[in-house]
């Protein structure tokens, strides 16, 4: 995701220009603080207001800044996460004809070891979030819902583990992975309730602070998603 922070030389245009300054400014806030209304901004970089609007629709798309209308209007600083980079490298992959199953022999090392980190660094607050949504598990008796259910419990885990590169990585695996195929996957009831059953034992581990059990809690997830792939991959070469 480009930033636009550094000048362009003399082909920079003053748009761009005011881009990189409001950037910088966004960078230099905490997220949320609220960096000026529109004319305060405007006597700031002293430019025309079509040149800030059009600035700030580039800060905008690298959700560096928010534009809030209304009594408490203005602009406010932001910061990109996991789920917006995703957007960009879900349609390289769709385009380079990825499936599941490549997403799965990537993410699963990578799965294991957010599972490790989360059940030895996780704080109290980890430990609730967990548990209320283990909590849910049972309710979860949809396709939709265990795709749903699968998303918020990997984002919970990388988000424990501490580590942004394995936030996003995971974030690639079921947000684009599970989206592709997550209906077939989960269209049998077994599957459904033996998900379940895998979910509540790894969140388990985690709550307990079991590193090892929690390792192979999501290797027996991963072994089981990849046997389930393999059955339906082989089932569709029978009916061609």
């Amino acid at each position: 995701m480009a930033i636009h922070l550094e000048s362009r030389g003399p082909a920079e245009t003053l748009a761009s220009r005011t881009a990189r300054q409001l950037s910088q400014l966004s960078l230099a806030a905490v997220p949320g603080t609220h960096l000026g209304a529109e004319d305060d901004l405007l006597a700031r970089f002293g430019v025309s207001r079509p040149t800030l609007r059009q600035a700030a629709k580039l800060v905008e798309r690298d959700r560096l800044i928010s534009i809030r209308r209304g009594a408490q209007g203005g602009y406010y600083a932001e910061r990109p996460d996991a789920r917006d980079a995703i957007q960009s490298l879900a349609r390289f992959l769709r385009m380079k004809g990825a499936h599941l199953g490549h997403v799965i022999q990537v993410t699963r090392p990578v799965s294991e070891e957010a599972a490790v980190a989360a059940a030895r660094y996780r704080s109290a607050a980890d430990v609730e979030a967990l548990q209320a949504f283990a909590a849910t598990i049972d309710a979860r008796d949809t396709p939709r819902d265990l795709i749903a259910a699968e998303v918020e419990m990997a984002r919970l885990i990388s988000q424990m583990s501490g580590n942004p590169v394995v936030e996003l990585i995971l974030e690639i695996g079921y947000s684009f992975g599970l989206d592709e195929k997550g209906g077939d996957l989960y269209a049998d009831p077994d599957r459904r309730r033996r998900t379940r059953d895998m979910q509540r034992s790894l969140c388990n581990a985690i709550i307990d602070g079991d590193p090892d059990i929690a390792r192979l809690m999501m290797r027996r997830r991963s072994d089981q998603f990849d046997a389930w792939l393999h059955l339906g991959d082989a089932a569709k070469k029978d009916r061609q």
